[in-house]
């Protein structure tokens, strides 16, 4: 299966790219890429999505985490012969999740990076893992929205 073999070259590319972080420079270091645009910022996240916080956040986004994840490969494998766009979006949002699944279960910290400055102003940094999501739901709302027919549509509802 193509999409399986999506999610596996994503995951192993955010966890190559953060064990090359996580070696090869120092927590809240910088190297600037394109100056005043993107900078490599490592930085590492123990919270949830956008760093946000709370005790015993991290188990309980982790075990979310896990339990979403399988349903979303059970969902994968519902869908293995439909619409090619739904199948990449989901094995996206699978790879995604994974890669930050393995830091949190390995290291209870996810590590971000890709640190973009918009008119002086920082982004969230985020990281391979988070970029797949992204893109996965964006596709996954694409998919919903403009090609899943709307007798599929009706008779979901019913």
């Amino acid at each position: 299966m193509i999409v399986l073999t999506i999610s596996l070259a994503i995951v192993v590319l955010d966890q190559v790219s953060k064990y090359l972080i996580r070696s090869t420079m120092e927590l809240h270091g910088t190297i600037p890429v394109i100056k005043n645009f993107f900078h490599l910022t490592y930085i590492s996240n123990d919270g949830m999505a956008f760093g946000i916080n709370f005790p015993g956040g991290i188990y309980l986004f982790t075990v979310a985490s896990f339990i979403l994840t399988i349903f979303l490969i059970a969902y994968l494998w519902h869908e293995r012969k439909g619409n090619i766009i739904l199948r990449i979006s989901l094995a996206l949002i699978i790879a995604g999740a994974i890669g930050n699944f393995i830091d949190r279960a390995m290291f209870k910290e996810v590590v971000d990076m890709f640190d973009f400055i918009f008119w002086g102003y920082h982004w969230y940094i985020f990281n391979v893992a988070d970029s797949a999501v992204t893109i996965g739901m964006i596709l996954y709302l694409f998919y919903s929205f403009f090609l899943q027919s709307k007798k599929q549509t009706a008779k979901t509802v019913i």
